[in-house]
């Protein structure tokens, strides 16, 4: 059950209003109890409505090297994807607009900040574009399944504006060691005072 709250000046329409008691300030429910929704959650930001990717899911690599998208994320994905390298010995997808997005602020480091210059080189190098089929299938190429060390066993999961796909070991090994780490972060230490 998805259920984000928005301050009320930016609630979507159909959304249901909440004031938070003693404080008299109004909160609507966006993708809360109720709601059909087969889309992943979205927020409301300057910039407009962004998609966010939620869960974790367990598809299977097939013999000629598709991943069928998670059912969850195939309306969002449908326009096209771009798969590159991501950190940890992961790939992230995104979709067409988030990338341009990433690209736009990369593009905007000058051309003498080496680790821009190196990060862009890895980043677009090994990027593979594509639309997935009716099937909400996507190839990935070789480079990318070997880079991730991918067998037939994934993970994919939800990270916020893009989808990562993990090898099935690699993402439980990955998830128990970080998971500690997790648990003990303190105040502050995350961006926005969490």
């Amino acid at each position: 059950m998805n259920c984000g709250f928005v301050p009320w000046g930016r609630v979507q329409a159909g959304s249901i209003a909440l004031t938070v008691e003693g404080s008299g300030v109004q909160w609507g429910a966006i993708g809360g109890w109720g709601a059909a929704r087969s889309t992943p959650s979205t927020v409301q930001t300057e910039e407009g409505v962004v998609v966010l990717f939620l869960g974790t899911h367990t598809p299977r690599l097939d013999e000629k090297g598709r991943l069928i998208l998670p059912a969850k994320f195939r309306e969002e994905l449908a326009g096209g994807v771009v798969i590159t390298k991501g950190q940890e010995r992961c790939l992230y997808v995104f979709p067409g607009t988030e990338f341009s997005r990433i690209a736009e602020q990369l593009r905007e480091h000058p051309m003498t900040h080496k680790a821009a210059r190196a990060y862009s080189r890895v980043f677009f190098a090994s990027a593979h574009d594509e639309v997935p089929d009716r099937q909400g299938r996507v190839m990935i190429p070789a480079h990318l399944r070997e880079y991730a060390g991918l067998d037939r066993e994934l993970v994919v999961i939800g990270a916020s504006t893009r989808v990562e796909i993990w090898d099935r070991e690699a993402w439980e090994t990955y998830l128990a060691d970080s998971e500690e780490d997790f648990s003990g972060i303190e105040e502050g230490v995350l961006p926005g005072g969490l």
